[in-house]
Formats: structure tokens, sequence, C-alpha cells
């Protein structure tokens, strides 16, 4: 099966200026400059420099535990599909018809074979042409030459991930370490509950900006504050994510007493993780100053009445949480685009996680051949 590679289409924002990418160590380093965020033209080249070239969270694995389910998604504005095959293998292509670029699904769902949505040329779980009607005086034509261009598709912790350019990083060396530091959790072995969406009315970096960091508890999560231990609050970083942990107190809120641990995986997934429960984010990004963050509830039991009612106060103060975010994120967009900051620094003991991220972003952009 061909894997198709694209070349990110890498045409830098007129504004975006090279000495704004230099790495500094954190405790000479200022935030990335506010045009990176007000810019419309940064919408589409932080896709291109950013989104194309990284593995992207599509799917649960139990969304695709039967031959012939398959989930459809939109990495970088390309169309993707993953399929389980007939041997149970997971595959994964772009959801465009050979013949004339048409759908092979429109969503999710199950299906002996992949049919595109157009004109009905019919194709395996595999990928391979088996039937093209109403073609027999095309002249050298032959089904056996016309495979789907395959994506790379990997598996962790019973989630589903998918990447578009060969460029992007082995998803083993994006997770390395992960799983043996959060043992012995297996978030495969957690349920998932539900999902729930926002959409925020801030760049996609403004969010993760503030999701890296605990310096604002005090001032904007006067709830989270009191079950987190602002003291002990404290921020590790590897090569490609970064980890917040800080200890729980369960008589304050929903949870058990306990550790809470927050992960951020470049570019844009959240593990959220607290005694039997995971919360999985990814944020998209809609345009220059909106994203949307999808939240997936996992939890280790979901049946039993008393379990149901913590699901419910959980759900509920992290609705207050987000809404919390949602208001301080959309201020923060509104001062970047203000003309009245360019950047600031960046506190050492608070804002390592940020930093990380602002220095994979500025590694990302100068990849891009700025």
């Amino acid at each position: 099966m061909k894997a198709v590679s694209l070349k990110p289409n890498n045409n830098a924002p007129a504004s975006l200026r090279a000495e704004d990418l230099v790495s500094k160590p954190l405790a000479e380093a200022s935030t990335l400059p506010a045009y990176v965020y007000a810019d419309p033209e940064f919408h589409a080249f932080d896709r291109q420099a950013i989104f194309a070239s990284s593995w992207q969270l599509i799917a649960r694995a139990s969304q695709l535990s039967e031959v012939g389910d398959h989930v459809v998604a939109e990495i970088a504005g390309r169309p993707v599909i993953v399929v389980r095959g007939n041997d149970h293998v997971l595959r994964g292509f772009f959801n465009v018809c050979k013949h004339r670029a048409g759908p092979l699904a429109l969503v999710n769902g199950n299906a002996p074979q992949l049919q595109c949505k157009y004109h009905g040329w019919t194709y395996t779980l595999e990928g391979q042409l088996r039937a093209a009607h109403e073609m027999q005086d095309a002249k050298d034509f032959d089904i056996a030459c016309i495979h789907l261009d395959s994506v790379q598709v990997g598996e962790w912790q019973g989630l589903v991930f998918v990447a578009v350019h060969e460029s992007a990083v082995k998803l083993e060396q994006l997770l390395s370490g992960i799983k043996e530091r959060i043992e012995p959790i297996e978030l495969s072995q957690l349920q998932f509950h539900t999902q729930i969406s926002y959409d925020m009315a801030c760049n996609w970096k403004v969010y993760v900006d503030n999701y890296l960091e605990g310096y604002h508890l005090p001032h904007v999560h006067p709830g989270l504050n009191k079950l987190l231990d602002y003291r002990s609050y404290a921020t590790h970083t590897a090569d490609w994510y970064s980890w917040q942990h800080s200890p729980l107190d369960g008589s304050q809120g929903p949870y058990q007493s306990g550790e809470a641990h927050y992960y951020f995986i470049f570019p844009n997934l959240m593990l959220n993780i607290l005694p039997g429960r995971l919360q999985v984010n990814t944020i998209q990004p809609v345009s220059q100053r909106q994203c949307r963050v999808v939240f997936d509830y996992y939890y280790a039991d979901i049946e039993s009445a008393a379990v149901r009612d913590m699901i419910e106060q959980d759900v509920r103060f992290s609705d207050e949480v987000q809404k919390e975010d949602m208001g301080i994120c959309a201020r923060v967009q509104q001062g970047l685009e203000s003309g009245a900051y360019e950047a600031g620094r960046l506190s050492p003991k608070r804002e390592a996680g940020v930093h990380h991220f602002q220095e994979l972003v500025r590694k990302s952009y100068r990849e891009a051949g700025v």
C-alpha cells in the first residue's frame, strides 16, 4: 500500500520575524509575540507547519473493535478514514477516492467494504480497488493497480492516532515514559462515558498556554484551587510533552484523595488523570480567534448509582472550571489583538510548561523554513 508524501504548505505569514524564533532558556525567555495569536495568516500556517506534521487523536479503540468499523476525521484540512480490516489490522487512508476525489465515508460506522459516495467505486477494507463500474472502455485501466493512499495509524492505551505526514515523530517516541509513570493505572481499562465540546473565543495557542500553568489557579479557579495544593504544584518536561501534578484533597470536591496528573502532548492533546477518572481533551483550531475543545470522560466504573452521582458532580464541576477558562481566554485574546501588548517575561517557577510548548512552536516554525 502506497503511503503518500505530502509536503506541508509552509508559506510563512509576512509578520513572522526570525528573531522571534530564537530559542532561549526559561530564565531568559519571553513569550511568543502577540502577532502569532492575532494575525489571521497564522491559522493556515499553524495547520500546515504544526498539525499536518503531528499525530492527532481521532478515535477510541472501542470504536474500531469489529471488522469493518471505521471512523472519519479531518487533519489540517485533509480528510482521513481509519478502518479495521478483515485481518483485524487497523489501517488509515485519505478519505479520497482515486477516481474523482469523492469521500469513501461521511460518518463513523461499519461496512464490509469502502464505497465512494460520489460514483460508487468500491474498495476492500485494505484499500485495494475491487470494482469500478462502467470503466470497461478506459484504455489500460487495471483495478489491481489502484490503491487508496495510506496514512500512519497508531494505538496507545485504548486511543487511536493518525499522522498524515511522514515527518511526524514516531508515536512511541512522542508518548515515551507516560505509561510507566502513571502505573498501576491502565488508561485502556477505563470506560468511556460522555463527550462534551466547548467553543472558545481564542486562538488555540492561548488555550494551550492557559492549560500549561497553575499560576492562574488562585485568581481564576477558586473551586479548583481548594482541591489542589498550589504550593506543591509542579511542572516537568520531556521531549514532546510536559506534565503537571499536585496532591488532591478529596474532602473538597467530587474526587478521591490522591494525585492529580495533567499531561500535555504536543501540539493539542491533554490527559487529565485523577483517581478512577481520565479526561481527554483535544484542541481543534477553527479560526485565528476561535478553537473547539473536545472533552472525553472516562471512569473506572460507570454502572453503580453512587458512581453515577460522582460522575454527575465531576462533569458539573469540570463545566464550571471550563467556563472560567472560557472567560479569561477570551479576554487574553482581546489583549493580544489590542496592539497594547507585544510579549512578556515568563515565571521560571510557574511557567515551565508554557515555555516548553512555545519552544516547540518555535521549533516547528523554524523547520517550516522560516
